[in-house]
């Protein structure tokens, strides 16, 4: 190849990550598929149910924020 069509190709990012995934043991296809599934099951269906956005119905969120770490740090017991 030319240095001028080097130059012109773009990087494929799926095709990289899809090719080094397609070389892999059937082990390390598996346990990607197992990770995929986890952060699926956490981010899709468990955040909305059990985290709820508590900050969202504050005004001033930073003001909010600050306070409730002042407030917690002065509270803390030393340790000695």
């Amino acid at each position: 190849m030319t240095e001028n069509t080097i130059a012109n190709e773009k990087f494929n990012w799926f095709k990289m990550f899809w090719d080094g995934f397609m070389s892999m043991s059937t082990l390390g296809k598996t346990l990607w598929v197992v990770v995929i599934v986890k952060l699926i099951i956490m981010f899709a269906i468990l955040k909305p149910f059990f985290f709820s956005d508590f900050l969202s119905s504050k005004d001033d969120k930073a003001s909010y924020v600050s306070e409730e770490l002042v407030d917690r740090s002065v509270s803390l017991p030393l340790s000695e």
